[in-house]
């Protein structure tokens, strides 16, 4: 597998399946092309996702492996790096570039490092692949719980990446099919299909001539102190507890 982003504590459950599918998230590499049959065999397995996701991330895998690497990356770039309503920056789809985006991030980070975790690369906190490689070390309350507080932005972006008829949808499906929630995506499809393209040519020049947004000491003390969704959060979790979202059970054998 792909070298993890981030230091692991020694003890971690068996939810290999969620650092596949962080890889499959990755920018492709000839180490992504390596792992492929290695990230078969952990899917195969995976008896909490259905048969025919199972075989279909099975499927996506081997074209990766059998498929050109320069095109590969091409098709990552044209699809993650052009526009922002497939950013894989889970906050970006909630907050955009507003000053409460940068508490949620905090407090995301404070739940990395309350967990032992010290990130050890560039990623921004609310990096999905990063993201998943944090939850494949958590029991599965704790997936749950964090794929529940997520499940509408899952459910917006593999409706956006079904919309361009990219692979990388599966991974959010994955994702929801694992608390029996892949029915979510549907209330955004019609969406979706009306939303304009934002990484046209024109799309593109006008972020370009859109202000920099940037952020001094006194804003990042300001997000603090004004995130709403920060202080949502922080108080479900300590007050009202919500119901618990569990991760979906096995329910037959392994594809052969």
């Amino acid at each position: 597998m792909a070298e993890a982003a981030m230091q692991h504590p020694a003890t971690e459950p068996d939810m290999l399946s969620l650092r596949v599918l962080a890889r499959l998230l990755d920018y492709p590499t000839e180490a992504l092309q390596a792992a492929a049959p290695e990230m078969i065999e952990i899917t195969d397995a995976e008896l909490r996702l259905p048969a025919t996701l199972r075989t279909a991330l099975m499927d996506w895998c081997q074209r990766l492996l059998d498929a050109d690497l320069m095109e590969l990356q091409a098709e990552y770039v044209a699809l993650f790096d052009r526009g922002r309503s497939t950013s894989l920056l889970l906050f970006e789809h909630v907050h955009g570039e507003s000053r409460d985006r940068g508490q949620a991030m905090v407090d995301l980070l404070a739940e990395y490092r309350a967990a032992g975790f010290e990130l050890d690369a560039r990623e921004l906190p609310d990096y999905l692949p990063l993201f998943l490689e944090y939850l494949s070390t958590r029991p599965e309350a704790d997936i749950g719980r964090w794929l529940g507080e997520i499940r509408h932005i899952l459910a917006l972006l593999a409706a956006r990446l079904e919309e361009r008829d990219a692979d990388h949808a599966l991974v959010p499906l994955a994702l929801l099919a694992l608390i029996g929630a892949e029915a979510d995506v549907a209330a955004h499809r019609e969406r979706v299909v009306e939303e304009p393209r934002d990484d046209t040519p024109e799309a593109l020049d006008e972020v370009w001539e859109e202000e920099a947004v940037r952020f001094s000491a006194a804003s990042d003390q300001d997000c603090a102190l004004q995130s709403a969704e920060g202080r949502r959060l922080a108080e479900r979790k300590r007050e009202v507890p919500s119901d618990p979202v569990r991760i979906m059970p096995g329910t037959g054998p392994a594809a052969s």
